[in-house]
């Protein structure tokens, strides 16, 4: 298999009047997904030449996935960029992909126009795109120029220098992932698929084309239910899903507003849960209500395509630590030591690293930064690993555990963010002279500790103005100076004494 199409193209064949995908006003068959994506992969064909980028500026729906696989069909590459980015990272988002076009819809037009003021970039609503007319030719010499190692999607992630990174991830990357992912949990086209995550949030590569693999319909659940336990307790019911491959902190939200006390989704038959440690509590919620079900906890960055471990969690689990487990079948996983040699013994921690066919194929426009974390294994000459910064050990059942950083990042809301993101913009502010970031991990929460003679007030619209709502510190700390180690560095260990 070359092309992620011949999935949406082989249930268009086996099952055209299936339902595909469905938002909460439109669904669309598995025939009219692909006419329609193949419009959009034509009018693009005709004007960009395959091999770059398309950016989609837009909320998810059934139009955003047509616009979605019809920049597939035009043999590019997408880039869903989320519409509650700040203009200025979205700017800097825009100048690292480079895209040959950008993409929006007929309710973000206007938005799109006003963020975009600022660049040479103007937006296409996806809505004139389905009505061009689907051209074999056009759409021929698109596939001819497309194989396994193309790019298939570039999703951004945080930057420690303040630049966001864009990982660029190919077909023949998911195509194994999905492949093995469908068959270990036993997906088949009577489920019917919750997506929870944002098209621009890796999770949903599982959704969409986890559902497109075995011809299974794809629920697309508004941003907003996630508000509303009501509204989201009732979509689940109503639409009898059967799986939800979900973000650790939306089955938080379910479990702390007791959403299954107003109804509970009996016909959910599997949990898959990434993002963040599932705190235990919140777990065994989940279970207790849907005692039937599977639950497995999947680990992994977006630079391995999703995730490269598994593990299923056994039923009533009662236990303090859960392992992220083995690793799926196309992957590598081994821990190295800060000389490289290979970590195998039960309890010591060492550094996740990663090989196999998941690697995604690097950073946009970023050659340091991809030769720094995709390098050859100091194990095996001429392999090539991801070593991703996770600090993890193995179990006494040969379990991978996750176990912290050996850098800045960490995982908020679902997100991963480098912390030196948030520094980085925060000293570019007028009146900051040092910045500093830390994370408390016990109350999900951000502090930035600043050097400053500007208002709080002030620095705080400038964070807003500049970074994502989740990226924003829920604490400022203005102080006369940093406490610095004998090293002249700032302390982090003395600040994080202070919270």
């Amino acid at each position: 298999m070359e092309n992620v199409l011949e999935w949406l193209e082989a249930a268009a064949r086996k099952t055209p009047d299936a339902v595909a995908v469905a938002d909460v006003e439109t669904q669309l068959t598995f025939a009219q997904l692909r006419d329609g994506a193949r419009r959009v992969g034509t009018f693009l064909g005709e004007q960009v030449a395959p091999g770059g980028a398309v950016a989609l500026y837009l909320e998810k729906s059934t139009k955003a996935l047509c616009g979605m696989l019809g920049v597939v069909y035009a043999g590019c590459a997408y880039s869903v960029l989320d519409v509650r980015q700040p203009a200025a990272r979205l700017a800097s988002i825009l100048e690292k992909l480079q895209p040959a076009f950008v993409l929006t819809d007929a309710a973000t037009e206007l938005q799109a126009d006003a963020v975009l003021a600022d660049t040479h970039y103007t937006a296409t609503p996806v809505e004139r795109a389905l009505q061009w007319d689907a051209d074999e030719e056009v759409l021929a010499a698109a596939r001819s120029a497309t194989d396994r190692t193309s790019p298939l999607y570039v999703n951004f992630t945080s930057g420690s220098t303040g630049t966001p990174k864009g990982v660029v991830v190919s077909h023949g990357s998911v195509i194994d992932f999905i492949g093995h992912f469908t068959e270990l949990f036993d997906f088949t086209s009577e489920d019917v698929i919750a997506n929870q995550a944002p098209f621009d949030f890796d999770v949903s590569v599982k959704d969409i084309y986890g559902g497109m693999a075995v011809g299974a319909a794809v629920h697309l659940i508004p941003r907003d239910y996630f508000s509303v336990p009501v509204q989201l307790m009732d979509f689940l019911c109503d639409r009898r899903v059967t799986v939800c491959t979900w973000a650790v902190s939306a089955m938080c939200f379910v479990s702390t507003m007791n959403g299954f006390d107003y109804r509970t989704p009996d016909t959910v038959r599997i949990v898959i849960f990434s993002g963040e440690v599932m705190p235990p509590k919140h777990l065994a919620k989940w279970q207790a209500a849907l005692p039937h079900a599977r639950f497995v906890n999947v680990y992994g960055p977006t630079e391995v395509t999703c995730n490269c471990t598994y593990w299923e969690v056994p039923p009533a689990f009662d236990g303090d630590v859960l392992p992220v487990g083995k690793p799926f079948p196309h992957a590598e996983v081994f821990l190295l030591d800060d000389g490289d040699a290979l970590v195998d013994t039960v309890g010591k921690q060492g550094q996740i690293c990663v090989a196999g066919s998941g690697l995604a194929l690097g950073y946009a426009a970023d050659k340091a930064r991809t030769d720094e974390a995709f390098t050859e294994s100091p194990l095996c000459s001429g392999q090539r690993i991801y070593r991703t910064g996770d600090v993890g050990y193995w179990d006494e059942n040969g379990n991978l555990v996750y176990a912290g950083r050996v850098d800045h990042q960490i995982k908020h809301l679902g997100q991963r963010i480098e912390l030196g993101e948030i520094e980085s913009v925060a000293q570019s502010c007028e009146g900051v002279d040092r910045a500093c970031c830390l994370y408390n991990d016990t109350r999900k929460r951000i502090l930035l500790y600043v050097v400053a003679d500007c208002g709080k007030d002030a620095l705080r619209g400038y964070l807003h103005d500049r970074l994502p709502s989740y990226m924003v510190p829920s604490k400022i700390v203005f102080d006369d100076a940093m406490p610095l180690t004998k090293n002249g560095k700032i302390d982090r260990t003395a600040l994080a004494q202070l919270q």
